[in-house]
């Protein structure tokens, strides 16, 4: 086995498309409208765009400057900073590992959604059919008991789609996908919107989501819940960014390609929610009940709430069709990202070929997804697992990333000037004090605040035995075994690989 040269993105905005594309998935779909209305409306919208100057965009100029630099995987980008470093970027890799596993049942669920929405598969009861019909959901957390064969055959197109493409490499395979579905998202959500607020109810469904309530910006939770989804969405704090600017050549423009990702992200954000509050205003007006006694967020809303919605409009197929999969487009996107952390990572540590490392480990990933989540207890697991690992996982490594880099390290200094070699929009004073001051004291304090509510009451009334086994285990876990990964002694082409030589410089430029 030998090291490879290094890929690149043929074009900067080949390597934006991607970037766009693994910060545009189903939370921006679904998590965005409801965090939204739950935390003042249109005046929420202040909080979240301060939240993406001071943190979002800041951490994404520090992953990008990170990556670039030392054109390596989160582990040996970190551990060329400093050798103990490294441990943040096993466990960022384990963390793409665990939620690369149940984001694909996600839209394994949505592909096959797209066939019911034809013939509207659902009935008159959307809720009972998913949980079911269609999931065959145990009445409580358990063992495993039985697989849903209506689940693990789209699961494993998912899984075929994407380590094809990954197979393919980043050029030739994320980058040209990316071309293809970032655009088909776009325009099939402007189809949805259009269509959407075209129907009786729309204006007051969006009034419901944009009418401000200015008192709320003197509540801290809704602060801390704009910090949340800036970090949710963005797909910052656990390796994503570092690995997809690793394929940057030497001069690409870090901080303004920073701003045009993290602005595209929240502009498809609010398209998002303009489309989900107006279809949610008809289903009210339908019901003849106000909007609040419909609104919902997550599966709730897409697979339950959108069925509901569908069966009642005019040409709600076509509609339902639409929707389904623009869910398997952004979740596409997002899930080759995922999954090219832990390919890169392995490749970057073992020196092994792309194809090797895509169907040994990648096939790992999926079938470590395969055998756990298409069953009876699939949804309990998905639920305890997504709920520990963004929580403690994704914003904690986010956290103690920044910590190290900023306070322990103090390498932002060096970032910036690698971003201000290149970048158009120089970095001041302000990137260094968002990310030694503003960033860390915002997420140590989402950290205590969401302690405090896991031991004031059990996430949604799970057992303890059961939150233990399947979300506090994983998310301690992924931390463990990050730093096993760590400690153990890899070799490529029988050699110790040096990870503190210098990278080569690649004269090619995007």
């Amino acid at each position: 086995m030998t090291n490879q040269p290094r890929e690149q993105w043929s074009t900067r905005t080949g390597f934006l498309l991607a970037a766009i594309g693994s910060a545009i998935g189903l939370g921006n779909i679904w998590r965005f409208p409801a965090i939204a209305y739950g935390n003042g409306g249109g005046a929420f919208l202040l909080p979240y765009l301060v939240a993406l100057l001071t943190a979002g965009i800041p951490v994404l100029i520090m992953e990008y400057s990170i990556g670039r630099k030392y054109r390596m995987s989160p582990p040996a980008a970190l551990r060329r900073m400093a050798r103990p470093a490294e441990v943040i970027g096993w466990w960022q890799v384990v963390i793409c590992f665990v939620i690369a596993t149940y984001y694909a049942v996600i839209l394994a669920w949505a592909v096959r959604y797209v066939g019911f929405s034809a013939d509207q598969a659902w009935g008159d009861d959307p809720e009972a059919f998913l949980f079911g019909d269609f999931l065959e959901v145990a009445e409580s957390p358990g063992m495993i008991s039985s697989y849903v064969t209506a689940v693990i055959w789209p699961l494993i197109a998912v899984w075929v789609v994407v380590l094809v493409i990954l197979a393919f490499g980043v050029r030739r395979g994320i980058e040209r996908a990316n071309k293809v579905f970032i655009p088909l998202l776009v325009l099939f959500f402007v189809i949805l919107v259009i269509r959407a607020l075209t129907l009786d109810g729309a204006a007051e469904g969006l009034d419901a989501l944009f009418a401000p309530d200015w008192s709320e910006l003197d509540n801290g939770s809704v602060w801390v819940a704009a910090y949340g989804q800036i970090f949710f969405s963005l797909s910052i704090g656990f390796g994503i960014m570092v690995t997809y600017a690793s394929y940057l050549g030497r001069r690409a423009d870090l901080t303004g390609s920073a701003m045009v990702a993290g602005f595209a992200n929240s502009s498809f954000e609010i398209l998002a929610g303009i489309g989900v509050f107006a279809t949610l205003g008809f289903m009210a007006a339908q019901a003849g009940v106000p909007v609040d006694e419909v609104a919902s967020a997550g599966l709730g809303l897409a697979f339950v709430a959108f069925p509901a919605v569908i069966s009642e409009m005019p040409a709600g197929s076509f509609f339902g069709v639409l929707f389904f999969v623009s869910l398997v487009i952004a979740g596409l996107s997002s899930l080759i990202s995922i999954v090219q952390v832990v390919v890169s990572a392995v490749q970057d540590r073992t020196g092994i070929r792309r194809i090797p490392a895509v169907f040994g480990v990648g096939g790992l990933v999926a079938l470590a997804s395969i055998l756990l989540f298409p069953t009876d207890e699939g949804l309990f697991l998905l639920d305890a697992s997504d709920h520990f690992v963004n929580q403690y996982g994704i914003a904690l490594a986010a956290l103690v990333s920044v910590v190290v880099i900023a306070w322990v390290l103090r390498k932002l200094p060096e970032l910036q000037q690698n971003a201000d070699a290149t970048s158009a929009i120089r970095l001041g004073h302000w990137w260094r004090i968002c990310l030694g001051l503003i960033t860390p004291l915002v997420l140590g304090w989402m950290m205590v605040d969401s302690l405090r509510q896991e031991f004031d009451e059990n996430y949604e009334g799970y057992s303890t035995e059961f939150l233990l086994s399947a979300g506090w285990s994983v998310a301690i876990g992924a931390l463990l075994i990050g730093v096993i990964l760590t400690l153990m002694p890899w070799k490529a082409g029988g050699e110790d690989i040096d990870l503190d030589m210098e990278a080569p410089v690649e004269r090619k430029e995007p």
